[in-house]
């Protein structure tokens, strides 16, 4: 039985495999197997039954409601589960996708405007959902005093007139979720990653951002740095977060997926220029007994270009990607979209 194959490794848990057979649109024969763990012996059975007949166009939450009710409730399932083995089924059929099925780009460290680094991110993401980007890693670079905040965030209730007047801090609002980062230029490591919604299929939200971020743990490790999720999006060690991830998923198929890690913040103007961060420190003792946050220069002792190669050498040996220069066609769209959308107020003040 080998029609179809497809495999899907369970963050932080086991390797599932589904090897098909279909006709006429429909699951005729199905295989199950993997390193995971399963009792009753006979629920493997169960589980295979289940998804003959299914269509081979069943979406994940068919598959997975499917192996569910043909398990029952007393089945125990270690190291995967239904929605494991609805993204295995969706891969061998096509519908999910691996690392492994795209050609990575990566695009270097390219100092731009705040402005046109988070235009960037909503050109780049559009392009892979058209066909005419392959899947790409951008590091940001920029050499302004910025803040950015998520696309659901009040500017009102984030950021402090006066210590964006009294720094001259260029306030810009991002198209993905999450919260405020006060970046500095050389404060932060700050990426995004433009890849098909395929990817992620079946993946939940809280799933799919350990997913996404694998390779950046083991580029961390290599630093010496010990990091780890801390659901929802928060990157963190045994000191403390280090960083935070927010999406975007477009209706038409690709997903944004953006991180920012602190690597030297001026704490003591960071809660001049943002009225949450006086709030989230106030209890960590911060603002009076340092004048720095720098996690991963402290911990790593290593310089910001540095990390960027260990990231970008990470990156390249994992996903056999290949890097690229920024082109004059995407550059020239972004700034254009900054134009009328990012650098104007009624974008930066949709949230009051």
């Amino acid at each position: 039985m080998a029609d179809y194959h497809g495999e899907f490794k369970v963050p932080g848990g086991k390797l599932v495999i589904a090897d098909l057979m279909a006709n006429g649109g429909e699951i005729t024969a199905a295989s199950i197997n993997g390193d995971f763990f399963l009792e009753p012996d006979e629920a493997l059975a169960d589980i295979n039954g289940a998804l003959v007949g299914l269509s081979t166009e069943a979406p994940n939450a068919t598959i997975s409601e499917a192996v569910s009710d043909a398990v029952g409730p007393t089945t125990v399932m270690f190291g995967f589960d239904p929605a494991a083995v609805a993204v295995a089924v969706r891969r061998a059929l096509g519908h999910a996708t691996t690392w492994a099925d795209h050609d990575w780009e990566i695009i270097p460290p390219t100092t731009l405007s705040i402005t046109e680094n988070v235009a960037l991110d909503e050109i780049l993401t559009r392009e892979v959902a058209d066909g005419r980007r392959n899947p790409t890693l951008r590091l940001w670079e920029w050499d302004e005093r910025s803040v950015v905040i998520g696309s659901f965030q009040s500017y009102r209730n984030e950021v402090d007139p006066e210590g964006v007047q009294k720094y001259g801090v260029t306030v810009v609002r991002r198209i993905s979720g999450g919260g405020a980062m006060f970046m500095e230029a050389g404060n932060c490591i700050t990426y995004s990653l433009y890849l098909p919604s395929s990817l992620v299929d079946g993946l939940s939200f809280a799933d799919s951002y350990p997913f996404l971020d694998a390779w950046v743990m083991e580029a961390l490790a290599k630093t010496g740095v010990k990091a780890f999720y801390k659901p929802l999006n928060d990157i963190a060690t045994e000191a403390g977060k280090i960083g935070g991830a927010a999406q975007k998923r477009l209706v038409n198929g690709a997903l944004l997926h953006h991180v920012t890690m602190s690597y030297d913040i001026d704490a003591a103007k960071m809660t001049e220029v943002l009225r949450i961060g006086r709030e989230k420190i106030s209890d960590k003792g911060i603002a009076s007994a340092q004048k720095r946050v720098d996690p991963l220069k402290r911990q790593t002792g290593m310089s910001r270009e540095e990390i960027f190669e260990t990231m970008m050498a990470t990156f390249e040996g994992r996903y056999g990607a290949h890097r690229v220069a920024l082109s004059a066609e995407s550059l020239a769209d972004a700034r254009a979209l900054a134009e009328r959308k990012f650098a104007t107020r009624q974008w930066l003040h949709r949230v009051p």
